[in-house]
């Protein structure tokens, strides 16, 4: 059982202002595999207050120095890497081996790349009689997702102490214990006390009240759209910066002239990582009319080969979804596929065979000859159910993939690389693999029209969390 009872405000690990404690359950099983604090607006008070006063000491620290930190957490995340992975694995449902890559490997390289980015970034430009230098948005409320707990985390935390900023994270109250490991490593490392601070609790409670903080200059928020909205309009009050990286509904288009196995597999595979909770997951694949009845018995071969299990036994490639609400929000969109006229290609709402019992578990799932104005085709299921969409020709595929009020991510597959790009420039999404480009850490992330705004990762995650100064020199 982990228990924590203690916040991280001001370099110190501090008593909760409340004894209301979060369950937090093991994805696998079911079971409470810990609990947590619920913070309070006392305790974000406190947080802001330590963050507002390590501000100015910090943003005038030399940027070589907060390098160096930034190098020594990445290490003390490199040392606890195996605790990571598998806390994660258990608290959100990635495979362990998995989990080891993604969730515990990428909030290791991205300190350590940001690290290297602030040391290289020019901070002052020289415009005419103008100086222009880039400074500190000031204190960052951020608020982060269960899906990719610690690496939603850092592509906020990571490039806001590098810009100058000092931070109090609110992490998901789902997945909360990687944010505590964080905030060892941070104490390991000597950073200054109150540059990051951390307070667990509800988004209506704890959240809400660091979004209205008036000492806090900026929210960075990923999770919902809905979530997102009501950010907006708490932020707006006090005319605070927000970045929101939101939901996603992305479109695969493959092209007649794709090679239709390698395409479809690869959106399959795109559509099933993490159970499919990944906000840039390929959910809707779009395919020419004629080529519809062999793309469905692909994807259903695909799907077949996710073997569905307990994240922590070694042949799991499709672990449990996150949540008992995941688990009942996933299996209802299934049912309202089925009751809308879709073809149920792979899966369905029944619990998969040969799990452990009390896990979040779902059967991967492939729905056929969907309508782009059928439910599961329109909204966010975030788990493992494809859509599969025929289309007439080029164009109705760009139409079809535009028609929807996200645009996060997306994907093209063809054997003319020029016609793929053209078709990608057409999409109106901020990220879009072309022949299954591989993932770029150090590229722009985030989404058009209601996926967001603002940009993540590489020297753009770091351009959020700055201002521009002009200082007009006389001659």
């Amino acid at each position: 059982m982990l228990t924590r009872d203690r916040f991280f405000i001001g370099g110190q690990w501090v008593a909760p202002s409340s004894q209301e404690t979060i369950e937090v359950h093991n994805a696998g099983t079911g079971a409470v595999m810990g609990r947590v604090p619920a913070g309070t607006e006392k305790d974000i008070d406190a947080a802001v207050a330590a963050a507002r006063g390590a501000l100015e000491s910090w943003s005038q620290t030399a940027t070589e120095k907060r390098a160096e930190f930034l190098e020594k957490i990445s290490a003390a995340l490199k040392a606890r890497a195996d605790e990571l992975a598998r806390t994660i694995a258990q608290e959100v449902g990635m495979p362990l081996k998995m989990a080891g890559r993604i969730q515990a490997g990428l909030p290791i390289a991205n300190f350590a790349n940001y690290a290297r980015l602030v040391k290289e970034f020019p901070f002052e430009t020289r415009v005419g009689n103008s100086l222009v230098v880039r400074e500190p948005v000031g204190v960052v409320g951020a608020i982060t997702p269960w899906n990719y707990p610690l690496h939603q985390i850092t592509l906020k935390v990571a490039p806001a102490l590098a810009a100058g900023c000092t931070v109090v994270l609110k992490p998901s109250e789902v997945a909360p214990f990687n944010a505590f490991i964080l905030a060892e490593c941070a104490e390991s490392a000597g950073l200054p006390k109150g540059v990051l601070n951390i307070v667990t609790g509800f988004g209506a409670s704890a959240g809400e009240a660091l979004v209205k903080h008036p000492g806090v200059d900026m929210i960075s928020f990923t999770g919902s759209t809905r979530a997102g909205k009501r950010i907006s309009e708490l932020a707006a009050q006090s005319v605070k910066r927000v970045a929101l990286e939101l939901g996603g509904k992305s479109a695969s288009v493959i092209l007649d002239d794709a090679d239709l196995a390698v395409a479809v597999k690869s959106t399959v595979n795109g559509c099933y990582l993490n159970s499919g909770q990944t906000c840039t997951a390929l959910t809707r694949m779009l395919v020419p009319e004629k080529s519809y009845p062999e793309a469905a018995r692909i994807a259903a071969e695909v799907a077949a080969g996710f073997t569905v299990g307990d994240p922590l036994a070694e042949s799991t490639r499709l672990g449990p979804l996150t949540s008992q609400a995941q688990l009942e929000r996933v299996r209802g969109y299934i049912r309202k596929g089925l009751a809308e006229g879709a073809e149920l290609v792979a899966g369905g709402a029944e619990p998969p065979e040969g799990v452990p019992a009390g896990g979040y578990y779902v059967r991967p799932t492939v729905f056929g000859k969907v309508r782009n104005d059928m439910t599961i085709a329109q909204e966010e299921i975030f788990g493992p159910v494809l859509s599969i969409i025929p289309y007439r020709d080029e164009e109705d595929a760009v139409r079809i993939a535009n028609d929807t009020v996200y645009g996060l991510a997306g994907a093209v597959w063809s054997k003319d690389e020029a016609r793929a790009q053209r078709v990608a420039r057409r999409i109106r999404a901020g990220q879009v693999d072309v022949n299954g480009g591989a993932f770029n850490m150090n590229a722009p992330f985030g989404g058009f029209k209601q996926s967001g705004h603002g940009r993540e990762a590489g020297v753009y995650g770091l351009e959020e969390f700055l201002e521009y100064k002009s200082l007009q020199l006389k001659g």
